[in-house]
C-alpha cells in the first residue's frame, strides 16, 4: 500500500487494484445508511409509565375518581382486566414524550416524597425503555386513600 503526502501534509491513501476509488475533492464523513424507522406507540409509554408509577410505594392506585370507577367496571365484566395505563396520558413524538399522571397516594405519606420518587422511576423507566428524553411529567394527586376504605361494611344494620 502507497501513501503519498501532499503539501499541506495530509497523508492520501492511494487505492490498490480490489479497492474501489474514490470520488476526487473532500471525502466527508458519511451517516449510516438508514435500515428502517422505530415508532413507538403512545399505548407502551402510557403502560410502562403505569407500571413504574405502581411500583412506588405510596402509590395506592391511578387515575381520576371517574377514570376508577370505569376501570373498576372493566375489571368486573368477564374476560376483563385493569389498564396498566389507567390514569395516564402521553405524547409521543419522534425523540422525546410528555407525560401526565393521575394518582392515589396512601393517607400518612408524604405527598411531596411520593412524587418525587414516582417522577424518578417513572423517567428513568421510560428513557430506558424506549430512548425517548422525558420532556415533561406532570403528577396530578387527586385523592388519598384511606385506611378503611378498602374494608367492606360488615356491621350489621339496625334492621333486619
Amino acid at each position: 500500500m502507497a501513501r503519498m503526502t501532499e503539501p499541506n501534509g495530509s497523508t492520501l491513501h492511494k487505492p490498490g487494484p480490489d479497492e474501489p476509488r474514490a470520488r476526487q475533492g473532500t471525502a466527508l464523513p458519511v451517516a449510516p445508511e438508514p435500515r428502517g424507522k422505530t415508532t413507538i406507540a403512545d399505548g407502551v409509554v402510557e403502560k410502562i409509565t403505569g407500571i413504574a408509577a405502581r411500583e412506588v410505594p405510596g402509590i395506592n392506585t391511578l387515575g381520576g375518581g371517574f377514570t376508577r370507577t370505569m376501570g373498576a367496571m372493566r375489571e368486573r365484566v368477564p374476560g376483563g382486566h385493569a389498564s396498566a395505563g389507567r390514569g395516564v396520558e402521553v405524547e409521543v413524538g419522534e425523540k422525546q414524550t410528555a407525560i401526565d399522571l393521575q394518582v392515589v397516594v396512601e393517607y400518612g405519606m408524604s405527598i411531596i416524597d411520593v412524587t418525587a420518587d414516582v417522577r424518578e422511576n417513572v423517567i428513568a423507566a421510560v428513557e430506558r425503555m424506549t430512548g425517548l428524553e422525558v420532556v415533561e411529567l406532570n403528577i396530578a394527586v387527586n385523592d388519598v386513600h384511606l385506611p378503611d376504605e378498602d374494608t367492606p361494611d360488615t356491621s350489621e344494620g339496625r334492621v333486619q
